[in-house]
């Protein structure tokens, strides 16, 4: 049983956003701090990334482990739902499934792609190095 009244539960979902979350937020000043310039949310790229390098033909899209369900041991943020998982598994599945389509249609276009988890951010020097092998290989 949700917790919510119906009006309350809508209210919250209206503020989930799809672009320019903090997680986003902090992996944009960390690319631009290493020296980095980037596109925002290419609407000619599949997928909208959130950030594109169209010279090196890669992009970097920034992943709420909830929304995306991260399958890393460990990861707690990515916990499901205690209730309505009739209607929380088929929705968040469907996110797992346009992921993977999207990765594959850039791979076939010549694009690389890097996912950084929401889970990520809290080791900056690891991101960091991650963001930095992607960029320059």
């Amino acid at each position: 049983m949700d917790t919510l009244t119906p009006k309350q539960r809508s209210e919250r979902m209206s503020r989930v956003r799809g672009a320019n979350t903090k997680p986003e937020m902090v992996v944009r000043r960390l690319v631009h701090s290493m020296g980095y310039r980037y596109r925002l949310h290419k609407t000619t790229i599949p997928g909208k990334p959130d950030l594109a390098f169209a010279s090196r033909r890669k992009v970097i899209f920034v992943h709420g482990c909830f929304w995306h369900r991260h399958d890393a041991r460990g990861c707690k943020l990515a916990r499901l739902p205690k209730s309505r998982l009739d209607f929380w598994l088929p929705k968040l599945d469907a996110n797992v499934a346009r992921d993977a389509k999207i990765r594959a249609r850039l791979g076939d276009l010549g694009w690389s792609v890097l996912t950084v988890w929401e889970c990520e951010l809290r080791d900056a020097d690891s991101l960091k190095k991650t963001i930095r092998g992607f960029l320059e290989a």
